[in-house]
């Protein structure tokens, strides 16, 4: 199989859930001998309607740019200079996130890579899932990446701060306290 047909298309939004389908996606297309594609999703500020209706509103080329500048940044920070070790490109598609990712994905061998958040119900009900709208509507197979164990940890670290509490270092360490 050539390296061309088979892709593995990753959602980068720049978030920790969406570094950690990167980096996943990284190792099936290094598994799978595909090519890396990672893809953002942007809209306009406050959304297309917003956008149209504004006095003066950005240039689709600012806009575009902010959008590249983001992704490289989000590559960086996912794979540092050395990059993600496989053959990959970038492509920012104009749209919401869960739609411009099944849309890119549209051969039934792609691999369609998606971090998955873990918030709370008015944060659901405000901000769809894009794991949970590319599992009902891709034409391909999806791997949903689940966030990572110690954000739930972080968060309580936080909490802890937020409120005063003490907070004992050797707690943070594996087989702390």
């Amino acid at each position: 199989m050539d390296m061309g047909e088979r892709r593995v298309i990753a959602g980068v939004s720049g978030s920790p859930g969406s570094l950690a389908a990167l980096r996943r996606a990284a190792v099936e297309a290094r598994d799978t001998d595909a090519e890396l594609i990672a893809v953002l999703a942007w809209e306009p500020p406050g959304g297309e309607l917003a956008h149209r209706g504004a006095l003066f509103p950005l240039a689709d080329a600012e806009l575009r740019k902010y959008a590249a500048l983001r992704l490289l940044s989000t590559l960086g920070t996912a794979f540092g200079t050395a990059g993600p070790g496989v053959s990959w490109q970038g492509l920012i598609v104009r749209g919401t996130p869960g739609r411009a990712l099944v849309e890119t994905a549209d051969r039934p061998d792609d691999i369609l890579v998606v971090g998955t958040a873990c918030g709370s119900s008015l944060r659901r009900a405000l901000f769809p899932s894009v794991a949970r709208y590319c599992l009902a509507h891709a034409a391909c197979p999806v791997l949903a990446v689940p966030p990572s164990p110690l954000r739930g940890e972080l968060a309580e670290v936080r909490r802890r701060i937020r409120l005063g509490l003490p907070l004992d270092a050797r707690e943070l360490t594996e087989g702390g306290g």
